[in-house]
């Protein structure tokens, strides 16, 4: 019996040996990672050798902000992680396939091998997966269970026509706020359709840290996205997805480690926005990703009202609240004195001066505010041309904000339409704007700064014209004649939206309806809201996503020489299907228009669309009204990750904005489109030559639900060390991040940078 035992003990102990051994030699055997005064390296291994594409991470809070690092191994499993800032770090393992080793400290200038944790079942492993590879186990209604027969029928909304219009409400109105499938999505302690009744009245508390005094309105909001669906059978829907997860099934297949050009990603983020929601951030001149070199970056919480700040070079950190008074003019407030205002989306100009949208809206952040005043008398006045063109009336509190960010001066522009995105014509002095409802309907509006700075004169420095396309026009293709194309100046003789043609508002119908009917004889007025914008560097012109209604399009608009005479528009819908009812890609956000002028759309359902112009048949005249004379010019791709089963084509992944690099700031190089994989944690980076997509995976903390990035150079000199791409968290329930309830983990600003190598410095 001793025999036996010591033989036992003898037999473990070499097979423990063995391991260890084992470990050392593939150390050894790869060739030695550099040692870096300003940095940690090693080689990752685990019980079958070298880790190849799993993320080692480094994070400290020694600085003035939480400091993170993340890199990607090597195919034999080195890692470099550089240009670290003095400081105590804590350095661990995550990868697929594996559970998050013990956390080490680590020393600069000192490499570390590191031992990666083999998960001990499948269901340890998946807790790790992104978002999407959970959602797509929901049970999505057939294609056949449409149009719903509402509640004694079939449960699902008859204003539900098709699936696709389904997907739209899933996709536009529950992750327009957060990742489905995150862990706290997933899982629910009562997975009945009654616990999910319950959890959707939620509401966050008054003056919470992430959105203040709103939380009502996005149980509301929730509230109200079942009953479009159709209640109870959402309900069911949602209760019967945990239920499955609760009883231990799991995703139907496993993301892939990253491969490639994704092991050469370098992750760098900071914590910053005090725990508060923050929509998104700004870095630099969209034309010119070298204004604000190594300045700040700049980032809105609209829901409380404050203009934030963070420099990556000094750690600096800080904010400032503002007002718009009801007399339009702007002031910054004193730290102790709450926001009146509601920033939406911060761009900066030539001169690295900070411009917003302020939205304005009644209520406000702050209970109390005012309700909006009537618009300026300019919006109306015959005197204006624009006003004579397409008058404005109606009130509003939007208003353009101008900080100048050396002075600290701020001022306002009352606009006479809504407002949402911003983007700079290529002129760089003339800002659009998206959003841009009325009472009349859409409009492109538009800011000269170098007029508005120059004069301080809203009317002088504001224009803005109806959507309205040449559809009376002979039929023109090829290089156009743009002299060929013209608008009739008589706004009673164009075809109008069915909304308009009813004599109803906005505010009467809800959903935007397509243009009733089209007289070829007639001009052709289209309507909807703008979202995603961005100017088209080839010609001079700006692009935007028009949202609704279903399936969603996009328009192509030039002001001309002369506007309002000189607006000319063109509209683009995804191709439809044969079967009349279903298209190709549906519910477009964000779109981004690459050097030679193709335009590229992030469509939520899980797909991008590129739209090549110069393959179209016909730009204007007959046939162009409702947006399908150009399927040849489309091409779609699938983005990565599973899709829902039953679901013709795209992803479980929700898409928001896009942004083509025109400049290389990320490393990949020139006229890359990118996307936001906001329920994949990633951005997505397609590569145009080979048509495949790069996963730039963030992956921790987990649930990074990112509105839209830009890229800046710092220093060119630096290579790809001089440079990056900034992006930031934005999930609204700030608490389904990674890291929980804990104000002091809020929000991060990430940097993405790819570099040569996995093991360059």
């Amino acid at each position: 019996m001793k025999k036996q035992f010591v033989k036992a003990l003898f037999a473990s102990t070499c097979f423990v040996t063995g391991v260890v051994w084992a470990q050392e030699s593939f150390a050894a055997a790869a060739p030695a990672v550099p040692v870096v005064a300003d940095g940690i390296g090693g080689v990752v291994s685990g019980t079958k050798g070298p880790e190849a594409g799993v993320w080692v991470i480094a994070e400290t809070r020694d600085l003035p902000t939480r400091f993170i690092k993340i890199v990607v191994t090597d195919d034999q499993g080195r890692y470099l992680i550089p240009e670290l800032p003095k400081a105590t770090y804590q350095v661990w393992v995550r990868g697929y396939g594996l559970v998050d080793s013990a956390r080490v400290d680590g020393t600069l200038g000192k490499n570390m091998n590191l031992t990666s944790v083999q998960a001990p079942n499948a269901r340890a492993a998946a807790e790790i997966y992104p978002a999407n590879y959970w959602e797509a186990m929901l049970s999505i209604p057939a294609e056949s269970d449409f149009p719903g027969t509402g509640p004694k029928g079939n449960g699902i909304a008859p204003t539900m026509q098709t699936q696709q219009q389904w997907l739209i409400t899933l996709k536009n109105g529950c992750h327009q706020c957060h990742q489905i499938g995150d862990r706290i999505t997933r899982t629910l302690l009562d997975n009945t359709p009654e616990g999910w009744a319950e959890r959707i009245t939620k509401a966050r508390a008054a003056g919470d840290q992430a959105f203040g005094d709103h939380g009502p309105e996005f149980a509301d909001a929730m509230q109200n996205r079942m009953t479009q669906f159709g209640r109870a059978r959402s309900l069911g829907m949602f209760a019967d997805w945990t239920q499955r997860i609760a009883k231990g099934e799991l995703p139907s297949e496993a993301p892939p480690r990253p491969a490639g050009v994704e092991r050469n990603i370098v992750l760098t983020s900071w914590d910053w926005s005090n725990g508060r929601y923050n929509h998104d951030n700004v870095s630099t001149d969209r034309h010119d990703p070298t204004v604000n070199a190594n300045g700040p970056i700049w980032g809105v919480i609209g829901y409380w009202g404050f203009v934030e700040y963070l420099n990556p070079s000094t750690l600096e950190i800080g904010e400032f609240g503002y007002k718009v008074n009801l007399n339009k003019n702007v002031e910054v407030l004193p730290p102790e004195q709450l926001p009146e205002a509601f920033p939406h989306n911060p761009m900066l100009d030539r001169h690295a001066n900070l411009w917003l949208t302020d939205l304005g809206r009644a209520g406000g952040p702050r209970p109390g505010t005012p309700p909006p005043p009537e618009l300026p008398s300019y919006c109306t006045d015959a005197g204006n041309k624009y006003a004579k063109y397409w008058p404005q009336p109606g009130k509003s509190n939007n208003t353009a904000v101008h900080y100048n960010t050396k002075t600290k001066a701020i001022e306002g522009i009352p606009m006479c339409n809504r407002m949402h995105h911003l983007m700079f014509g290529s002129d760089r002095k003339t800002l659009f704007f998206s959003g841009g409802e009325g009472t009349n309907g859409t409009v492109v509006s538009w800011v000269d700064i170098d007029v508005w700075n120059a004069t301080k004169d809203a009317q002088k420095a504001m224009g803005w014209c109806p959507m309205v396309l040449d559809t009376n026009a002979t039929k023109i293709s090829g290089p156009e004649d743009l002299n060929a194309v013209s608008i009739t100046p008589d706004l009673k003789q164009w075809n109008n939206p069915a909304r308009a043609a009813a004599g109803m508002g906005p505010e009467e119908t809800g959903a935007r309806a397509a243009v009733a009917a089209v007289d070829p004889k007639k001009d052709t007025r289209i309507d909807g809201h703008l979202y995603g914008i961005d100017a088209d560097i080839s010609d001079g012109s700006v692009w935007a996503v028009k949202t609704d209604p279903f399936p969603t399009g996009i328009v192509k608009f030039r002001p001309g020489n002369n506007p309002p005479e000189t607006c000319k528009t063109e509209f683009f819908e995804p191709t439809k299907l044969p079967d009349g009812k279903n298209y190709e890609a549906f519910n477009g956000r964000g779109m981004s228009v690459d050097s030679s002028g193709v335009a590229w759309v992030a469509f939520a359902n899980g797909r991008l669309g590129k739209l090549d112009r110069k393959k179209c048949k016909a730009l204007w005249g007959p046939g162009t009204g409702d947006g399908q004379h150009c399927p040849e010019g489309w091409t779609y791709y699938n983005t990565p990750g599973p899709n829902y089963k039953g679901v013709r084509a795209g992803s479980a992944d929700f898409h928001y904005l896009m942004w083509v690099d025109l400049h290389d700031t990320l490393g990949l190089g020139k006229d890359v489109p990118i996307l936001t994989g906001s329920n994949s944690d990633s951005l997505l980076a397609f590569d145009t030559k080979t048509e495949k997509f790069n996963v730039l995976r963030v992956p921790y903390p987990m649930d990074f639900h990112t509105r839209g990035m830009d890229g800046r150079i710092d220093d060119r000199s630096k290579g790809w060390k001089g440079k990056g791409v900034m992006a930031t968290y934005a999930s609204q329930p700030v608490w389904h991040q990674e890291g929980g309830d804990d104000a002091s983990t809020g929000p991060q600003l990430v940097k993405f940078q790819v570099r040569p190598d996995p093991l360059a410095y």
